[in-house]
């Protein structure tokens, strides 16, 4: 920081003016490729309007190190890519001029997100952001020497943020290898039918607008595959007594399972209720009470063997769903409880590293977002 304001000092005593994003770069847009044209994987990302590739494509029109902004969809949306990828129609290429750090106006731009995103045009869904109206953004222009030491402190933070994230996911695919590992018994007289195991009780009611901001502790199918991880101890909603009463109970130790869902990864995805008091859920879902340990019931619903017995039963197009009479007819390994603790025991030592790089990605991008502010911000 003592660094910045030295060359701030230097090469701009008279304070940093504001050019319009016509004045320090050009913008192209993309040529367009459709669904059809892509592939599942490959070399080149083709990017389009949305905040991640839409496939990938034989060839690019773009080279490394570009920043992009979405012109329609995810309208505004800044990022920078690191490899060589082919711009759709709908994806703006920013090319900065000899006089402006090409990161530096990447990370300009990224800190203006917010105020891009106020300037879409919303009169349609999806969204757009005409060129007209992002040419007219505005971006500070210190001397280049500033620029570059700005660049230099906040890809320190980046760099270590992508480190960490890299740690993160090679953990997770340890993770998912020793889960499968752990969870698969070469003894099938080990395997029980669910229904075997424990009693699967089908929810009914429940819809969000009974939430309130105190009473009875509830879960909402949709929470579970969009705002809950693998085990829950305080409820994040509750509904009134009155409206309590009819609803399904979950006890500790239950499991909570969407039974409904848009799509076959997300139904029949669970939560390890750890709570000591009762709560309810409701319709499109389903508790199963048992007297297993509840965290290694948890863990083999997240295996592959039990998504290919799910893929099985589930039905619907736009809805998928799973009868409960058909949910319980999946089989499960059930060792002694001292092996299924022993086996929770390692999975949990996993769970809780994971845990703990995803606060600290968190606290690094908290700290990366402060210092960019603060660092692109000439008063």
């Amino acid at each position: 920081m003592s660094k910045v304001v030295e060359l701030l000092e230097l090469y701009n005593p008279n304070g940093v003016f504001q050019s319009d994003l016509r004045e320090v770069s050009s913008i192209m847009r993309g040529k367009r490729v459709t669904k059809r044209d892509v592939k599942e994987s490959g070399d080149y990302p083709v990017i389009s309007g949305g905040e991640s590739p839409m496939g990938y494509y034989d060839t690019f029109n773009r080279d490394a190190n570009t920043i992009t902004i979405a012109q329609y969809g995810a309208a505004g949306y800044v990022d920078f890519q690191k490899n060589k990828f082919w711009a759709n129609d709908v994806c703006y290429s920013i090319l900065p001029f000899e006089s402006v750090d090409n990161k530096y106006l990447y990370y300009t731009l990224k800190s203006k997100q917010n105020f891009i995103y106020s300037i879409r045009n919303t009169d349609a869904v999806p969204f757009s952001l005409p060129i007209n109206t992002l040419y007219s953004i505005q971006i500070p222009l210190p001397h280049i020497k500033v620029q570059e030491e700005i660049v230099k402190i906040l890809d320190s933070f980046t760099n270590l943020i992508d480190a960490l994230n890299e740690e993160l996911s090679l953990r997770q695919k340890q993770f998912e290898y020793y889960r499968e590992k752990l969870l698969t018994f070469d003894d099938k007289s080990l395997l029980k039918p669910i229904n075997e195991i424990g009693t699967l009780f089908r929810g009914n009611g429940l819809q969000k607008k009974d939430f309130v901001d105190e009473g009875v502790g509830c879960i909402h199918y949709g929470q579970i595959y969009t705002k809950l991880g693998f085990s829950l101890s305080k409820p994040l909603t509750y509904v009134t007594k009155e409206t309590a009463k009819p609803l399904t109970k979950v006890r500790k130790g239950d499991l909570v399972i969407a039974c409904t869902s848009e799509n076959i990864e997300d139904v029949c995805k669970s939560v390890v209720w750890e709570g000591e008091e009762e709560i309810v859920t409701g319709g499109h879902a389903c508790v199963l009470r048992h007297n297993e340990n509840p965290r290694y019931i948890g863990y083999f619903f997240q295996t592959h063997q039990f998504f290919m017995q799910k893929k099985q039963y589930a039905y619907g197009a736009k809805v998928i769903d799973i009868k409960t009479e058909k949910l319980g007819e999946i089989l499960i390994p059930v060792p002694s409880l001292a092996i299924q603790l022993s086996i929770v025991e390692k999975l949990d030592a996993f769970e809780s590293l994971i845990s703990s790089l995803k606060e600290e990605i968190a606290l690094r991008q908290k700290q990366y977002e402060y210092y960019r502010e603060k660092l692109l911000t000439f008063d």
